[in-house]
This record gives structure tokens, sequence and C-alpha cells, in this order.
């Protein structure tokens, strides 16, 4: 047959079938087997043995995805270096695949039709760009038929598997470059006008006169100006007789009268039965490569994650500039599920579209976090599979979508909801809840897709390692710095001795003196007469006479060691805050609840944590503020966002109850304990002013519009709160030789504050820091009793009218203050007027 090439060229036209130059044709093309179909060409040894290198895998090795001789194939690098040298997963996108672009010469002699036909698609048989590949073919398309414009749509599916017909070429004519027929691209809908009918049926239309066919559609003539006559329009099949698109040649140019001939009919079906398998190649490779590169994207964006694992903020903001970036979303909303309680989140994060480019600093937003619909992630959590609803109005699946519609989803209309799994994926550790997806060029609000889906379900994959790596790595940066402090803390505390815990114990065994002897019941109590032991002694009598020791079975010799142990553990060389002032706030706990008449208002282990955090509430303070301590990057910073050294002072007061020989809770049960130790936190953290200013708004609106009530847990909770810092600044109420001294000694302790940061921070201290402005101590302290004490007594003779030596104190005290300020004014102003004369 070699020898006799004219013989075989003539058989093979006499006696060639369909299947023969389809199987000529399949050998020379590229083709890719699709993942339904996999890979056949495998050697039945081969997959044998890959079976068995599977099955012999030990237990929990993942399974080979590619085999050791694939991997050696010649692939396209994994990381590529951009144009700046940084390494990435994303190739050039600028780098496309080399098509031939020379066209076809067909011989200029004549020649039978087959060997032309198979000519044309030998020329197309290498393309592989489907945009390219459809210009080829209309260059063919006008070889065989000689129409005067032609149109080429491929067949495309939505996320909903609804098919439509996209134009790879509209309307083009003769002479037409690649650059212009790619240009115009439109949307029809499936089984509409001509195209869509040979679409949807697969049956070619032969239309002599488009105005006469019903099907046609006249509005591009209108637009255009151009009179359509005829139409060929044909569907393109693969290889399986799927409908891969349609091609549409208008107005042939010589003939009968402009139309299209049944040869025509036959040289379009016989090169578009090629071409649609040329095209269904093409539009796999094409479909490859964009599944490359989104796997290409993915990795990057993984890889940005994983470049910060050092605070959840910062790696949560990474994660939200990124999908609201990459998909397109008005607002993004991360929520990080609280381990601690199963129907809560402890951290939320919200991003909305104009952020995405902003600084890397941490948004605190908590207008916007208030404003958060967290019911649907919270479904997504319990559920643990995405939520894809297109329109909230109109969803009905949830009963919140329609109670107060207008607030719960103001703005939002649809809404993409995936769970963030942790490394096992057995366990939601977050959700990634998108809003209002954003079409590209009109910006108008759309529904996630699909493909949307998909893409957040991968990344979310890397964003739980990321979040969970993070995770871990706050909880180890927090030990090692509860660690640090540990050891900072044993270094400088330790229990109080048993030699002054005997001696305690006999003086209390001998005799203790009464309330009414050491003035405890008295709110112009003052502890400069009294010994640190005699102090002790006093604490104790508080505690006999509040029936604590004997409602709670304390052992007298277990009391005295934690006394004493509670006074060790406040640091001698602090001025003001030292255990002093823990007696002096513990006195006054005990005088409002006895002189003002609130003990029988409050329950016994209400009575008790009170107590206990009276005297725990300043443990271990360091003579500075939490402004200081987080300035200065303490390593107590890094273990509280906020109250930084009242959570100190209440981890050191579990300490010391925890601690051998010091456990006075002991009698209680497993449950009160536990109500007990929460209540004494509660407490201590509301002595932090910030905490107080927050809260003291509810309580002057409850007391003074007569809504407060003893009965109410809450009502109940807060004004234990306002007692703490009613007893915390009680110093203010007290004689006025008392509070002057005792404001000597808190405006030496500022100063000396002060001092430190000019000295560490390079700062200026504030006024109230600055001992270059003592003369201002005046003034400070009106601003103080004004901003904080005064309506905090108001409303507390209000619920007692008892406590009404504490308001009046704090007035007099005013007065005082008041009268030093004027003074200190006029003495500047005097001053002043001397040096200028």
């Amino acid at each position: 047959l070699d020898d006799n090439m004219d013989f075989t060229h003539s058989y093979f036209v006499r006696k060639a079938k369909r299947e023969m130059v389809n199987a000529w044709f399949a050998e020379r093309v590229h083709t890719i087997p699709t993942a339904k179909e996999g890979i056949k060409n495998f050697g039945e040894h081969n997959c044998t043995s890959q079976m068995a290198q599977l099955e012999s895998s030990a237990p929990g090795t993942p399974a080979r995805k590619i085999s050791a001789s694939e991997f050696d194939r010649p692939l396209r690098p994994i990381v590529v270096k951009d144009s700046v040298g940084t390494v990435t997963f994303l190739c050039d996108a600028t780098q496309k695949e080399q098509m031939p672009v020379q066209t076809v010469k067909l011989q200029s002699e004549p020649q039978d039709e087959c060997s032309r036909l198979l000519e044309l698609v030998r020329d197309i048989s290498s393309h592989l760009d489907v945009t390219a590949l459809c210009h080829k073919i209309f260059l063919h398309i006008h070889e065989l038929i000689a129409a005067d414009r032609y149109s080429l749509f491929l067949v495309c599916e939505d996320s909903s598997n609804e098919k439509f017909l996209v134009s790879r070429l509209f309307d083009v004519a003769e002479g037409s470059t690649l650059e212009e027929a790619s240009n115009n691209c439109i949307r029809l809908k499936w089984n509409k006008g001509v195209v869509g009918y040979v679409a949807s049926t697969g049956h070619p239309l032969n239309i002599k006169n488009a105005y006469k066919d019903p099907r046609f559609n006249a509005e591009v003539d209108q637009i255009t100006g151009y009179k359509t006559q005829s139409i060929l329009c044909m569907p393109i099949k693969n290889h399986r007789e799927e409908i891969v698109g349609v091609a549409q040649a208008i107005n042939k140019k010589c003939g009968n009268e402009g139309t299209f001939t049944e040869q025509d009919e036959k040289d379009f079906a016989a090169y578009l039965a090629f071409c649609g398998i040329v095209l269904h190649n093409a539009q796999l490779y094409e479909t490859s490569l964009l599944e490359n590169r989104r796997n290409q994207v993915l990795l990057d964006l993984a890889s940005l994650i994983f470049e910060e694992q050092q605070c959840l903020d910062v790696i949560l903001k990474k994660i939200a500039a990124t999908i609201i970036s990459f998909m397109q979303a008005q607002m993004c909303t991360i929520f990080i599920v609280d381990d601690n309680c199963s129907d809560s989140f402890s951290n939320i994060f919200h991003m909305e579209f104009e952020e995405r480019e902003g600084p890397l600093e941490v948004y605190k937003r908590d207008y916007d976090v208030n404003k958060v619909n967290y019911m649907y992630a919270q479904y997504v959590k319990n559920t643990m599979e995405p939520l894809n609803i297109s329109d909230v109005c109109k969803d009905t699946r949830f009963p919140w979508t329609n109670e107060n519609a207008e607030n719960v989803n103001k703005g939002i209309k649809s809404i993409l909801c995936t769970p963030i799994k942790n490394g096992k994926k057995n366990k939601v550790i977050g959700i990634c809840q998108l809003a209002n997806k954003m079409e590209d060029t009109s910006g108008k609000i759309k529904a996630f897709n699909r493909n949307d889906e998909q893409f957040l379900e991968a990344f979310a994959i890397f964003c739980g390692l990321g979040i969970q790596n993070t995770q871990m790595y706050e909880t180890v940066e927090t030990a090692m710095a509860k660690q640090m402090v540990t050891l900072e803390v044993l270094s400088y505390h330790a229990s109080a001795s048993e030699e002054e815990t005997r001696e305690l114990q006999v003086t209390v065994a001998a005799t203790i003196p009464s309330a009414h002897l050491l003035k405890l019941l008295d709110f112009g109590f003052s502890d400069f007469e009294l010994s640190d032991f005699e102090t002790t002694l006093a604490t104790i009598r508080m505690f006999i006479d509040l029936s604590l020791v004997q409602n709670f079975q304390m052992k007298y010799e277990v009391l005295c060691r934690w006394i004493l142990s509670v006074k060790k553990n406040y640091r001698k060389h602090v001025l003001y805050h030292n255990w002093r002032h823990a007696f002096n706030t513990a006195q006054c706990m005990f005088a409002i609840l006895k002189t003002g008449k609130m003990q029988c208002k409050l329950k016994e282990m209400e009575i008790l944590a009170l107590m206990i955090a009276a005297l725990c509430h300043d443990l271990d303070h360091r003579g500075v503020n939490n402004s200081f301590i987080q300035r200065t990057e303490h390593p107590l910073a890094q273990l509280y966002c906020h109250s930084t050294m009242e959570h100190h002072h209440f981890d050191q007061c579990l300490m010391i109850l925890n601690t051998q020989g010091n456990q006075i809770l002991s009698g209680l049960s497993v449950e009160e304990y536990k109500t007990t130790v929460k209540m004494i936190k509660e407490e201590i953290l509301a002595t932090d002013l910030a905490v107080y200013m927050k809260r003291r708004g509810e309580f002057f609106d409850l007391v003074k519009k007569w809504q407060f009530s003893w009965e109410d847990p809450c009502h109940r909770e807060l004004i234990m709160a306002m007692m703490m810092t009613a007893c915390d600044v009680s110093a203010i109420t007290k004689p006025w030789p008392v509070q002057q001294r005792t404001a000597e000694l808190v405006a030496a302790e500022f100063f000396e504050q002060g001092d430190k940061e000019r000295r560490e921070l390079n700062i200026e201290p504030t006024d109230l820091m600055n001992r270059e402005k003592r003369d201002k101590i005046p003034s400070l302290q009106v601003g103080f009793i004004d901003g904080i004490c005064v309506q905090l007594y108001e409303t507390m003779v209000m619920v007692s009218d008892a406590c009404l030596p504490l308001l009046e104190g704090c007035r007099q005290n005013r007065q005082k203050w008041q009268s030093l300020s004027e003074q200190m004014e006029k003495s500047l102003v005097n001053g002043e007027t001397q040096s200028t004369h």
C-alpha cells in the first residue's frame, strides 16, 4: 500500500466508512481522559500492581494519587518565580499555549471533496485554544459554503445545570481577524430562536426566508441595519453525539437566489462532524487549564494564610480579605466557635468589601458585630454542612427569616455559609459567612453558585488548618506567659509560715476585740492606728460576726493561714495598693453589710464571695495600672486582653484558695464552690473602673426608675459589682484628715508610675501621674469625685438609706478639695502677677 499511494487513496475514498474516518482522526488529536472515564490505556498488570501497593500501605498513610512513572513525566513546575522573584504557585497568566497560526493553503487544482475535507480537518486537529479554534473553523466554513456572515455558539451550563449558549463568534464577516471576531460575546437562552431550536433538538435548519420563520429574531437586524435572508444552522456534536455547539451561516453569497443548497448542507455537516471532536478536546484542555489555575490560586491563598500564624485576629483579617477579593462578596464574617460553650462564638471578625485593601491593624467595630446575624452560622455549625441562600427574604426554611427581617437581614440578599473544620474534619472550629455576591462589571447583587460553594469548601480546609495552628500557637504562648508570671510570683511570695499562723491562732483562741471596740461598724473607720497584726485580728472578727466561720465550717487554723497568706501576697513596697488598702476595702464592705443593712438582702454565699473578693481584689498589685502593663508589653498583658491586673488578682486569689492549708472553701459542695468562685471573679473584675463605667448606667437607671429588684439575679449581680466599687474608692468618704493622708499615698504611687513612664517608655506622663503637676491634685480629686463617686453613693443611698454616711463624707471631702483647688488657682494667679510686676 505504501508503494501504491494512488491505489490506496482511491480505495479509501470508495470504501471508507464514518467509523474509519473517526478512528483515523482520533489517533491524531490530543485526548484528555475525563475523571468519569478513567485512564483506560493502562495494562492489567499496572492496575494490579498499583492496587497491591495501595493495599499494602500502612494504616493512616495517604493513598498515592500519582504513580512514580507519571511523576517523572515533563509536567509544568509546581512553583515558579514571578517578575519580582517571589516564589508562587501561580504560573504567568500571559503565557499561553503556542498554537499554529498559519492558514491552510488549499491546492489550486481540482480535487475530490473528501481530500479537501481531510485537509481542512488536519489543519484544525492541532488547535487546543477554543477561541483560536473557533476562528479557524469560521475560515474553513467560509471556504466550504461561502456565506456572508457567520456565528458560532458553544453550549454552557450554570451552577444549577441549566444550559445556555454563549457566542465565540457572532455575526462575523469575511476578513475578520481573530481579535475582531472574538470581541462580541452574547448569551442566548436554551430553546429560543433559530440557534436555540437547533441546540435543543439537534436538528439542522436550512431557512430560505428568515422573516417567514417564526423562530427567527429580527432584533439584531434592526440594531445593525443588516438584512438576513437565508440561514443555514447546524449542531456541532462530540464523539458521544452530545451537542457541544451550534454553527450558523447567513446569506449565501452566490447560487440559487442566495439560498443554501443541499450540497452546502452536506459539506457543512461533514466538516462539523470533525469540528465537534476537536472542540470537545479543546474544551477539555481549557477546563484542565482552568482547574489547574484554580488549584494554583488555592495553593497561593493557602500559603498566604500560613505566612502568619501568631495572631488569630491577623489571620482572620487575611482570610476575610482574601475571600472577599477572590469571590467578589460585599461582606465576609468569620465566626470562631467557643470551645467552652457550644452555643456561642468566642470571636467574630467582620469585613466589608471596601476594607479589603486596608491596613493590617485589627478592626475593633462592636457596632458591626452587633448587627451580624449569627443564626445562619449557628445552623451551619450544628449541621456541619454548607448553606447557600440565593435570596434571604424569600427563603422560608428558617423561622428567623420573617421575624424582624428588616433589622436582622438589613442589606443582605444572598448568603453563602461554610463550616471551617479542624485537621481531623470531625469538629467545626469556625464558620465563614459571605453575603451579597457582586457582578464583576455592574456590581449588582446575585446569588452564589455551585463553583463558589466548591471553592469556599476547599479554601476552608486551609483556613481550618491555619486557624487551628494559630490557636495552638496562642495557647502555647499563653502557657509560656503564665509560666513566666507564675515563676515571678512564686519567687516573691509564699504561703504564710507556721510560726505566724500559730501566733495568730493562739491570739484568736484567747480573745479577739469586738467589732465595736475596733470601730469596724463605722463608715469613718481608719486603720492608721492599728498594727498589721491587729488588722488580721480585725479581719477574723469580721468573718465571725458575718457568721461565715460557722456557716461554712471554717477551721480557725485554715482561716488564720489564709488571711496571713493573702496579706503576704500584697507587695510591701507598693505605697497604696497594698494589704492596708485591701483591709480597708473589706472593712467598708463589712460596714455596708452591717451598718448599711445590706446583709439581710444577700445570701450567705454572696456575702462570703464579697468579703473574699474585697480582701483579694488587688492581690500582687505592682503599683502600676493596666495601661502601663499593656504599653510595657509585660507578660501579664499577653494573658488577658482587658482588665489585665484584675484578672491577675483573681488568679492569685484562686491560687491561694487552692494552696494546701489555705482552703477556707473546703466545706462547700462542688456546685457551691463553682458558684462562689464565679461570684468572686465577677466581683474582682468589677473593681476595674473601665468595667464600672460601662455597667453603672444600667444600675443607675434601674434604681432611679424604681425597677431594681432584689429578686432578680441579674440585679443582685449588678449591685454587688457596684458595692465592690463603692468599697474600693471608699477612702474618698473618710474624715478629712484620713482622706488627705490617703490621697497623699495614692499620689505618691501614681508619681512613681509617672517616673517609670519617663524612664522606661520615654513619654510624658499625664497630670495624674506627673509629680511636676502636684499642684493639680485638688482639682483632679474634685473631678474624680464628680465623675466616679457622687452618683454611685447617691444611688446606693436610694437602695439603702443607712448608707447615707458614705454620701455625706464624699460631699464634705469634695468641698475641702474644691476649696484647696480654688486656693491653688489664686496662688498661681498671684504668683504670675508678682512675677509680672
